[in-house]
């Protein structure tokens, strides 16, 4: 195995695994596996292509794409139907949609560690279609890219931290994580600046 460190990542050229009869093979291919913790996305950082999914598992919407030319709300959230996100974040979004807009919203954006059916039928239940966009991270991978995940055993596990965000072609403009992870103050729909 050859190996050397580059700025805080080990570079593996040449490695073993073990098929499946369990004999070793020699993978001659680099891999690269990060020793130091990751950053949280931050103003000015780009959007990551990441797939989340509107509706169903078959209708994927990648991020970077959506985001491409356009100026994005985007706001996470816990998770569905729970108490926070039901009676004030989700409905400020809803009802605050006309005037972020016309103010120049492209596309206003909820994201929730859920499955696309759970954040469909959420959604429907606040009369959000046609007014925020509800996309869901069923493995949390757009939530980890981020760095806005929060370790949450009473909603299941990973959940994503309570945020908003304003991007612009994709790249992030402000950025409001709740001071908690999951409080409603700096994030909510009231509190957009464009």
């Amino acid at each position: 195995m050859h190996s050397f460190v580059r700025s805080s990542c080990a570079v593996v050229k040449n490695f073993f695994v073990l098929n499946q009869c369990g004999r070793p093979v020699l993978l001659n291919a680099a891999a690269t596996f990060h020793t130091s913790k990751m950053v949280q996305i931050k103003e000015g950082d780009k959007i990551p292509s990441i797939d989340l999914f509107e509706d169903s598992p078959a209708n994927k919407v990648n991020m970077a794409d959506l985001c491409a030319g356009k100026k994005v709300i985007l706001f996470a959230v816990p998770g569905a139907f729970t108490p926070g996100c039901s009676k004030t974040h989700l409905p400020g979004y809803v009802e605050k949609a006309g005037d972020l807009k016309s103010s120049g919203a492209t596309e206003i954006v909820c994201v929730s560690v859920n499955d696309p059916f759970v954040m469909s039928a959420w959604g429907k239940q606040h009369n959000a279609t046609g007014k925020v966009r509800m996309l869901a991270d069923p493995a949390a991978a757009f939530t980890k890219a981020l760095e806005l995940g929060a370790d949450l055993p009473p909603l299941g596990g990973l959940r994503s931290k309570r945020y908003s965000m304003v991007l612009e072609d994709g790249v992030v403009k402000s950025l409001n994580v709740e001071p908690d992870g999951t409080g409603l103050s700096c994030s909510l729909a009231d509190k957009i600046k464009l």
